[in-house]
Formats: structure tokens, sequence, C-alpha cells
């Protein structure tokens, strides 16, 4: 089966979700039944596949995401399984960047939840053509016409009912497949062998609504079958399905599918409708990357007869065989053996034992060919991001853009023996996340690590003790705050001084502005006249970026700032790269301290759903936490959901807090949402109080 494989067989999914929507059961549901694993697991039982690790397995969520390898009608299907917890984002972001279609599992009681829309709004911005998969239709309060409603309204998408369920909550056996008008119900324990049934009369009205509606829907996109429709003449379930692949990889429409992966019920449709909607590598545009030396852009056809083209999305420190580097193929082949050109680091590497992965089992394998996905060993450069190409046809492929860690813990070693083991595992975990941010305070010497939240450095921590043998103390969490500048300002820095036997001069005049937010760094140089060196420019720029990570309010990293350097002073005889370096960093800092700096913190996007009974306790322990509430909508089973902004800083330890308000009925997501300005008095409390 692994042989060449014609690319138009071949997905690359991903199975993207709010957590607890029931993504890795439904992973696990369909290896089963594309014969991989031959027992179910059970998230509950911590008996799945793709969380393989101890703390995947204790806490029932998803961390890394697992490529696993399956084959479905004749077809392979690459499955990407992505963590749906807020805090493992880079994780689903990586991943979306290398697949060509997702299906989106929903809550069937829920709908549309704020993870959920954060995923979706993700991967639109890939061009990742997705289907929804309502999820557990076997819950009390399953509504799944209400869940299409959500996905419709807060999605602003236009998602299609290719199927309607037959019967809910305790009594959901089976769907209706509404293009073939057939019923298909689950009635063994195993759901191995659907049975197609008649549509059941007390469903009939409701199924031939339903099915006018997606017809509809569908023609819409379609003008041939627009003209047949409106002609009244019967369009086949095969034209329809083609109709509604085209509209699916345009964007245009989402096809939506139920059924309960957990009673083992609707999975194999859902495998049909992966074959038969979301794309194969030929259905997307060939990848575009930068050529290295000409700079110009270039494609990749997805065609295994052309240069090779690869991004790696992840590398993961695997306890049995080492470093692996998990990669897609763009175009091209890779075979065992052979040398690759790291386009990013401009390095040669020699490609090792080549992978075909099933979660936490291996296949090892001669080559991997365009449109594929698999993993390697043996690279010792590579990281997150970076292209693997043909020496002879250098191209980088556009990285993987991350959000910046917001939280961070002091850790230290328990003993001097721990000492090289921590820093060890410590850059060994910083390599497989590019969100975990190792660095030493200059002010103290201690190790901080950064990451995404509470729960993510609690993992991370964890890791260190089980795979590194390292027990460390870890402080409490503090928030990574943020300086930068309110108005524009200018600098002069003067460096002169005798060092290493010669005379160093730099003398620089500079001005600073703000940026509007997200606009990092930026630097013109608008010298006049006898202007600098174009290496002592770039010397200049080198001090004010360095100057750049320790503010002059409390030596948090600065943002947003735009740099333009004014005028120069320089000697033919005395300056040197070092002078201007250090004459810019001065000058910087000058400027800053006059240009307004203040200290912005992390403000967090939050939704409680809680029983109605404890809103007003919970929103009123939410304002003393100074929350901005948003909105406040009801749920289902007499649930009430209350969106809010609130500063990262008051949230510590907040889970404890609403169990206790809600007698442990409250559940809670948050996300990173913006950075925002501190008042005066808590910008005290902070540089002077600690916190």
């Amino acid at each position: 089966m692994d042989g060449a494989r014609s690319l138009d067989r071949i997905r690359n999914i991903g199975i993207i979700a709010h957590i607890d929507a029931g993504k890795t059961t439904t992973t696990e549901r369909i290896l089963f039944y594309t014969g991989r694993t031959h027992r179910m697991g059970s998230v509950d039982e911590g008996t799945t596949v793709t969380d393989w690790m101890a703390q995947e397995r204790e806490r029932g969520i998803t961390i890394t995401a697992a490529a696993v390898t399956c084959f479905w009608r004749g077809y392979q299907i690459n499955i990407v399984d992505t963590p749906g917890h807020i805090d493992f984002t880079a994780e689903v972001q990586r991943s979306l960047r290398v697949l060509d279609g997702g299906i989106v599992v929903f809550d069937a009681v829920a709908g549309v939840e704020p993870q959920s829309e954060t995923v979706w709004r993700q991967a639109q911005g890939f061009g990742v053509p997705l289907i929804a998969f309502i999820n557990k239709m076997d819950k009390l309060g399953a509504d799944f016409a209400h869940a299409i409603e959500t996905i419709r309204e807060r999605l602003a998408v236009n998602p299609v009912a290719i199927q309607w369920p037959i019967g809910c909550e305790a009594d959901f056996r089976g769907v209706v497949d509404l293009l073939e008008m057939r019923a298909i119900v689950w009635t063994d324990e195993l759901g191995a062998a659907p049975e197609v049934v008649g549509i059941p009369p007390e469903l009939e009205d409701v199924v031939r609504e339903a099915q006018e509606q997606a017809l509809e829907q569908i023609v819409e996109t379609d003008d041939e079958l627009m003209m047949l429709y409106l002609e009244g003449q019967e369009i086949s379930a095969a034209r329809l399905r083609q109709a509604l692949r085209r509209a699916t990889l345009s964007g245009q429409l989402n096809p939506v599918l139920c059924g309960s992966a957990l009673r083992n019920k609707g999975i194999q449709p859902l495998l049909d409708a992966v074959v038969d909607y979301l794309p194969s590598p030929l259905d997307i545009p060939p990848v575009e990357g930068l050529n290295p030396y000409t700079k110009k852009i270039e494609t990749r056809p997805a065609d295994p007869n052309v240069p090779l083209a690869a991004l790696v999305f992840k590398i993961a420190n695997d306890p049995y065989v080492g470093r692996l580097a998990y990669f897609r193929v763009y175009s091209g082949k890779v075979k065992v053996g052979s040398r690759v050109f790291n386009a990013t680091k401009r390095r040669k590497e020699r490609i090792g034992k080549l992978l075909r992965m099933f979660a936490d089992r291996r296949e090892e394998i001669q080559e991997l060919s365009a449109g594929d996905i698999g993993a390697t060993l043996g690279l010792k450069d590579t990281f997150t991001g970076e292209t693997l190409c043909a020496p002879q046809g250098p191209i980088i492929l556009e990285s993987i853009s991350f959000p910046e860690p917001v939280i961070s813990v002091a850790i230290e070693p328990r003993t001097m023996a721990d000492q090289d083991r921590l820093a060890e595992g410590l850059r060994r975990l910083a390599e497989e996340d590019p969100t975990f941010v190792v660095r030493v305070d200059e002010n103290t010497g201690q190790t901080l690590i950064s990451g995404m939240g509470e729960l993510h450095l609690e993992i991370l921590t964890d890791r260190l003790v089980r795979e590194f043998g390292v027990s460390g103390r870890v402080s409490r969490p503090r928030v990574s705050y943020r300086e930068t500048i309110t108005q524009r300002a200018e600098g002069e820095g003067l460096f002169e001084r005798q060092a290493g036997g010669r005379a160093h001069f730099g003398h620089v005049w500079l001005e600073v502005e703000p940026l509007p937010t997200g606009g990092g760094f930026a630097f013109e140089d608008a010298t006049r006249g006898r202007a600098l060196p174009p290496e002592f420019v770039e010397a200049v720029e080198r001090g004010c970026r360095e100057a750049m990570e320790s503010g002059v309010l409390a030596g948090y990293q600065m943002v947003d700032v735009k740099v333009r350097l004014l005028d120069a002073e320089w000697d033919e005889e005395a300056s040197s790269e070092l002078a201007f370096k250090v004459a810019g960093s001065m000058a910087f800092n000058q400027a800053v301290e006059e240009a307004g700096p203040v200290l912005l913190e992390p403000v967090m996007d939050l939704e409680v759903v809680v029983p109605e009974a404890y809103t007003g306790d919970v929103v009123g322990d939410l304002n003393a936490r100074g929350a901005e509430i948003r909105e406040m909508n009801s749920r289902a089973g007499g649930l009430q959901a209350i969106r809010a902004f609130v500063p990262l800083a008051k949230m510590f330890g907040y889970a404890t807090d609403l169990r206790s308000v809600t007698q442990g009925r409250g559940t809670f997501t948050m996300e990173f949402h913006h950075y925002a300005e501190v008042d005066q008095q808590r910008m005290d409390a902070i540089m002077y109080g600690g916190g």
C-alpha cells in the first residue's frame, strides 16, 4: 500500500476543535475503522494512540500534534491530530501550515465555542478548506440544527448539512444521507458494520425539507446545476458531490456531518466525506518561496519530478529513537541517505532513516515524495519552520509565525548535579516548542522559562522531571509584561574609549517614535550627506535591537518602536562596529527615557460557562479582577456563557476560585488577545512591589 501513490489519492488533513469536543476520540475511531488499530483507545481510560505522552494520558488532553497515516477506499489519509487547549495554539498553527484540509469537531450541545472560533479563523487564514463534524449527538441537550446555526452566525460561513440525525440524545442511532436519500444506522457495539435501511417514516417530512435546503445551497454554486434545478430535473448524487467538492475547495460551502465518536456512530461517512470533499495536494496552489540567492519568489508544484521543497513543522524528542523532525514534502522527493539543503540556515543535512508514523508506532520507508507527510531521524541543525530543499534548487518556504509567550516562571536546579541536565532538558524542550522561551535574567542570574499559560508551563516542568530526570524549584508564575513608548523623542550616543590596545569611536543621533500595536521594531537610516558606511549603520541597528530586549522602566522587552538614524560622526582610524553598536544602544535608551515609556500587560479573551444560578457571583468575581464583560449568552441546559477581556495578572489560580464559586460546575477557556497599557497605580505596584 505504501508505494508511490498517485497524488490525487492523498489527503493531508487535520482534526481541530475546542477542548473536550471529542477530537482525539474521533481520531481514534478513524484509526480503528481504517484497520490501523485493532482495539479502540479511550481518552477517559488513557489508552488512546495519538495521545502517547504520559501527561496527555493523565489529563485526557492532546498536547503534541501526532502525524498518523491510514488508508480508506484506496486513498492515503495523513492525519495530524492537533491539541484543542489554547496553551498549545502553536501546535495548531504549525499543523495548519502543512495541511490541505481539516475536520472541525463541534460539541452538539455547545455548538461553536471560543477555541473552535479561533482555530476556524486560523484555518481560514491559511486557506484550508473545512468540513464540520457535529459530535456528541448522544449527549443530553444535543441539537443538530442549533449547532449548525451557531456555525452560520458566529463563524459567518455557509454550512450545508449533508446528513440528518436519526434520533438524538440517548436515542441517537444513525444518520440520513441527504444526497443519496438513504438512512444508515449502527446497531453493533463497535459500529463496524453500518446498515443501510429505509428512512424512518416519522422523519420523512423534516428530511425532505433538509434535503431541499442542501440542494439549493449546492446548486447556487454551480450555474449548470442551477439551470437543471430550475427546470425541475433530477440531479444525481454523484453530480451533487462533484459540485459540493468544488464549493468546499473554494470555501463557498462547508459540509456538515454528525455522529457520536464515543458511541462509534458516524465515522465511516466522515471518512467518505474526507475523500469526497477535502483537497488532494493537486487541488492546492503550488507552494511559493523565496530563492535565498536571487531574492525572487519562486513556486514549486506538487510533482515528484521537480526539485525537492519540504517544510519542517515539528521537532520531537522521541524517548526511543531520538530527535525526530516531522516534515511535509511539497515538491520532489526525499530518499534515505540523500543530502538535502537547509535553505533557511544554508547548511547541508543528510537524511538518516525515513519514517511513516502511526502515532506511537512507526514504519521505516525508503522515500517520501510530493504531497506526503513523514518524519526523519538525524537532522542536527534543522528546526521548526525551516525549509529542506534540493541543493540545486534552493528555496525558502514561508516560515511559521508563532505568538509571543505571555507568562514566565523562574526555575532553579535543586542540586549542582542537576544544573547541566536542566540546561540540556530546557534546550531540547525549546527545540520542540517555539512558544517556549528560555532566557537568563541579567539582573538576578535566574533561568526564566516563558510560555502560553499556566498549563503550558506546568506540563513543560513536568516533562523535565519525567523525561530528563531533573527536579527544579519553580517560582510562582509571573506575567510577561512589555514596554513601549507613547511619543517621539531624540537621543544622542557617544562612545569613545581605549580597549584592546586601540581606540574606539562612534557618535550617533537618532529619533524614536511609537509604531501601531503589533508593529514590532523598525529601523530607518535617514543620515544626510556624508552617510555612514553600511556596516556601521548595521551596527547601530544591532545596538538598538539589543536595547529593545530590556526596557528602561522595569527591564521588560520593548515592542512597537521605530528608530530613525538622523546623523552620525565617524573616524577613519578609530571607528569600529563595536563603538557604533554601543553608541546606538546609548542613544536609543536616552531617547526612550524621553519618549513617555509605558508598561503593557497581556489581556486575555475569557469565556466562562456556568449554570445560571451562579452567574451573579461569577460576574461579581470577574469585575473584582478588573474584567471588561463583553457579552452574555444563554446556552442549552440552563447554562450561561460570559465573555470578557481580563488582565492575565489577575487570573492566576482562577480555576480553583471558579470551582469553589460554582461548586465545581463552572468551566472556562482563556486565550491571549492583546497587550494594553497599565494604569499608573498598577504600574507602580508592578515596578516597586513585584506584582
